[in-house]
Order: structure tokens, then sequence, then C-alpha cells
């Protein structure tokens, strides 16, 4: 059962590129289409879909989030096609559209890697299920993907820090540090755009110290410390101010 409420969320900024030479199809389901996504694309066969396929790319550094295909068009047709995209972008989300008529081809369109298939005539029904399937589907991946990058901060190009494990990796390889070196970089990247004081990366980094009286030569032997094993960590001393870790 298709929740609708969630259909919009999950296809709200999604687009879409309908290929399909029938124009009496044309009308009636890039008119669905439209009420699902805000950005349909149309075209009338396979050739004129790889130009706006590539086209989009250009103008927008990203592929379409769907493409919808019939498999029998003039010019180049539903197979020709599914292979240029795939040669394109191999994470393509492709669904076919096919007559029973055409089923000589579904083998050739599972080798390729197609595994979508809608049956003409279309029953919208089973249409709307299929696109919040697969829409779902994007979703996850999607919110997936952000968790991760979310949880990896990238310093440069060869330094991440975890901010989950509270680690330091280098080429994805942990550094081993001390207790107050992980606490000090933790602090600098929670505000990377920020120079913290002296004063208090000394009261955060000693807080549990309570017998220990710090003072600056202690937060400067931590930073020599990190600078010698980590000479990539760019750790800049603000004069006068306090300190602040770079990003690259």
């Amino acid at each position: 059962m298709v929740d609708y409420i969630l259909l919009e969320k999950y296809a709200k900024d999604k687009s879409v590129l309908f290929v399909e030479d029938d124009k009496d199809i044309i009308k009636e389901t890039s008119e669905l289409l439209e009420l699902i996504f805000p950005k349909v694309d149309v075209a009338f066969d396979g050739e004129e879909a790889i130009e706006k396929y590539k086209e989009y790319y250009k103008s927008t550094n990203s592929y379409y989030d769907v493409v919808i295909s019939d498999i029998k068009m003039p010019n180049k047709d539903g197979i020709e096609l599914t292979r240029e995209i795939y040669d394109i972008n191999k994470e393509q989300l492709l669904i076919i559209l096919s007559a029973h008529s055409e089923s000589n081809y579904l083998l050739e369109l599972v080798n390729i890697g197609i595994s979508h298939f809608i049956t003409k005539p279309l029953n919208y029904d089973s249409f709307v299920h299929v696109l919040y399937t697969k829409l779902k589907e994007l979703y996850e991946k999607s919110n997936k993907d952000e968790n991760i990058s979310s949880t990896i901060l990238k310093i440069n190009d060869n330094l991440s820090w975890n901010k989950e494990t509270k680690q330091l990796l280098k080429d994805g390889k942990s550094i081993k540090l001390t207790k107050k070196e992980i606490l000090l970089i933790e602090v600098l990247l929670k505000y990377s755009e920020k120079t913290h004081t002296i004063e208090e990366l000394l009261t955060i980094l000693w807080s549990e110290d309570e017998e220990k009286n710090p003072n600056i030569s202690n937060l400067k032997n931590i930073i020599s410390r990190l600078r010698k094993k980590v000479p990539e960590l760019d750790l800049e001393n603000v004069y006068g101010f306090g300190y602040r870790i770079n990003l690259k």
C-alpha cells in the first residue's frame, strides 16, 4: 500500500526522464509523473533521451534520479538506451516499460542489469507502487550515505576525524593518541571555523584534573607532541589569542 505523504517526501527533490514514443501514453503518464516529481523531462525516442541525459548532467552536475523508458522506439530502442546510460552511470535507477509481446527482450535487459519492469498497458496503481518502492530505496540509501559522511569529517587529503569513535585517521588508519590529544582535536574540530582561546582550551582539557593547575606550557607540550606525531595536521597558533585546526 502506498503512503502518499511518504511518497511526496521521497520524491520532493527528485527528477525523472520519461522516454516513450506513444503520444497518448506520454500525455497520461507525464501528467501523473508531474503530480509526483518536481522535475519531469520527456523524450520521444532513445536518441533524444540520451542527448537529454547528457545535457541534464552538464547543466546540473548530477544525473536524473529515475529514468523510465519504453523498449520499442524509433531511432534508438530501450535496450540501446539502457546500455548507453549504464556506460555513463552504472548506478542509474532505470525502469523499463514492457508490453507482454516484448517478452523476448526481457532476458537481454536482465543480462544488462535491469531488474525493474512495469508491464503495459499501465496499471497506474501498480505503477505508483513501483515508484514508491524505488524512491523509498533511494531515500534510505541517501540518508545512510549522509549519516556516514556526517560521522567522518575530512581534515585534508590524508587525514580525517571519526566523530563517533573519536579517532584521527591517516589514509583510513587510526593514529594512536593520548586522552588529552584526542580531547584537544575534538574541541578544535567541533567548531573548526573558530579560534579557541588558550584559557578555554586549558579549562576543557584539564577539567577533570582537580589537583593540577595547568598553564600554557602544558598546552604547548601537547600541541608540540601532536605536531611531531601528525605533521600533516595544520595546527595554527593565532598569535596572542589561541589555536585552531585548518581544514583543506
